[in-house]
């Protein structure tokens, strides 16, 4: 990264036109919504009439109806057409031996800043994989955690990645850390929403960096952290790799059907306002949003002990997603691992997801 950046408020020009990979917004036509979502090789045509999907081609509109009904309960995708440049100003500088870490906010909007440590590994000149690190629910804290400056460091998975070698970003969720928003005001119809669009212009900010080598580009979280990282790869295709540890299970396994969790401002309200936090009335399901990240790699961190998320309800989403992993030729991409611990990231746990990282060509 050159002196000029560090030293003045950066502003990056990115186009407003579609990037590669990146889904456009529902329209308004209806999408068709599936009873059975861990039956993921159907689709249904305008008709109504189901068909089996027997290629990427015909995945590829299945997938495109699990966004649509993805955006039924968090709300649209903003357009591209909706950037604004990317102004990144810079206010705290850390050196060590390993690394250069960097506290800065990056432009979302014209109105809205998010704010985020960046990891700049030391060493080599040359360009390196990246990671999209996202905290666990901490409302005080926020990005710190990620970045090592909480009181568990087993979250500190920022710090950890960018001492492996990775340039790492970890940005604030809505309402967390330094960053307050009300999404409502500025008509989102979820906070989810909100942050998938603020986590996919952290992807542009990581692809503009020099040091980054933009066709590798990971995302990880733990519990919060952990679904953010499914939700926007779901709707980002430049995002090749994605761990989530504590993250998620079925709705009907959590517990034991029992959503309103997933219901307040900080997610999506219209799982209460709408759907009656019935299980069985939501248009979407993570075995879905687990077989979207297909044919990408994806690896599941679900402790037999979470509190959370039943492991038994991430092994319904996995076992869900293996068939479209299998027609598209990468089922090998697709794991799980479950160790006997609760709701945490402890270092053997930690070690498998940073060792999935390095495996696909994250290294």
């Amino acid at each position: 990264m050159s002196g000029t950046f560090l030293l003045r408020v950066g502003v990056f020009l990115f186009a407003i036109l579609a990037l590669p990979g990146v889904r456009a917004p529902a329209d308004d036509r209806p999408s068709p919504i599936y009873a059975d979502k861990s039956k993921l090789l159907i689709f249904r045509d305008a008709a109504g009439v189901e068909h089996p999907v027997r290629d990427r081609d015909d995945w590829r509109k299945r997938r495109e109806h699990i966004l649509a009904a993805m955006q039924l309960v968090m709300g649209p995708l903003p357009s591209a057409k909706s950037k604004v440049p990317l102004d990144v100003s810079v206010t705290e500088k850390i050196e060590t031996d390993k690394y250069t870490r960097l506290l800065l906010t990056y432009a979302v909007d014209d109105k809205d800043r998010v704010p985020a440590y960046l990891f700049l590994p030391r060493g080599e000149k040359k360009q390196r994989p990246a990671v999209l690190c996202l905290h666990p629910t901490e409302r005080k804290l926020g990005k710190k955690v990620a970045a090592g400056l909480g009181p568990k460091a087993d979250r500190g998975y920022a710090l950890h990645l960018a001492e492996r070698g990775y340039v790492t970003l970890a940005p604030d969720y809505p309402n967390m850390g330094g960053y307050g928003y009300d999404a409502y005001k500025h008509g989102y119809a979820s906070t989810t929403m909100k942050a998938i669009w603020n986590h996919m212009i952290a992807v542009d900010l990581l692809q503009s960096l020099p040091e980054v080598d933009r066709e590798r580009i990971g995302v990880i979280g733990h519990s919060l952290g952990g679904h953010n990282s499914m939700f926007v790869a779901a709707f980002d295709e430049r995002i090749k790799c994605i761990v989530s540890n504590c993250g998620f299970c079925s709705f009907k396994t959590y517990m034991k059907g029992k959503i309103a969790g997933w219901a307040h401002d900080g997610y999506m309200p219209k799982l209460r306002t709408v759907y009656d936090l019935k299980p069985e009335n939501v248009p979407f399901d993570f075995t879905e949003i687990t077989a979207a990240l297909a044919p990408r790699a994806f690896l599941a961190s679900a402790p037999l002990r979470d509190h959370n998320f039943d492991a038994d309800g991430v092994k319904e989403c996995i076992a869900a997603a293996r068939p479209v992993y299998r027609l598209l030729g990468a089922e090998e991409k697709l794991a799980a691992n479950y160790p006997d611990c609760d709701h945490n990231f402890p270092d053997d746990v930690r070690r498998v997801a940073y060792e999935w990282l390095d495996r696909w060509r994250m290294k």
